[in-house]
C-alpha cells in the first residue's frame, strides 16, 4: 500500500488531475468560430431580433432561451447559440455565415428541414445578434 504524496503520484492521484488539467490549458478553443464568447453582429439589433423571433415563427420550430413561449421541437434547441462551433452540421458558425442560414437555408443544404421565410439581410442580422447573446 502507498502513502503520502509518492504513494498518490505513483498511483495517478496526482498525476491524472494535473495531466487533465495540463490538456484543458493546451486546448484553448476561443480563437475558433463560434467559440467567442464576445461574437457579435455589426449593426444587429437585439431587441429587434427578439421582436422578428416571433414575428417569423422561430418559436413553433425551436426551443430559444429568453424567448417567452419559445418550446418548439420540430427543429434544434438553441441554447448555448454562441458557443456552438457549427451551423446546420457542416458550417462553421460565424456571423457571416449565420446571416447566410437564416436568409435561405435552402440554399445552403437543400431540402432541409428549415423553410424559407423570405428574410431579408436585416431581419437576419438582428435575429443572428440575439443569438449571439444565448451563452
Amino acid at each position: 500500500m502507498t502513502t503520502g504524496f509518492r504513494g498518490a503520484w505513483a498511483s495517478g492521484k496526482v498525476l491524472f488531475p494535473l495531466s487533465c488539467t495540463v490538456l484543458l490549458v493546451a486546448c484553448d478553443t476561443s480563437d475558433l468560430p463560434g467559440t467567442r464568447l464576445s461574437q457579435t453582429v455589426p449593426g444587429g439589433d437585439v431587441q429587434r431580433g427578439i421582436t422578428l423571433i416571433h414575428a417569423y415563427g422561430c418559436t413553433s420550430c425551436h426551443t430559444i432561451p429568453g424567448i417567452q413561449g419559445a418550446s418548439g421541437l420540430v427543429g434544434p434547441p438553441l441554447y448555448f447559440f454562441s458557443r456552438r462551433t457549427i451551423i446546420a452540421g457542416m458550417l462553421p458558425n460565424t456571423p457571416d455565415n449565420l446571416i447566410t442560414w437564416l436568409e435561405n437555408p435552402q440554399a445552403v443544404v437543400p431540402n432541409n428541414a428549415m423553410p424559407y421565410m423570405g428574410m431579408d439581410e436585416r431581419d437576419a442580422s438582428d435575429i443572428a445578434a440575439y443569438l449571439y447573446t444565448i451563452r
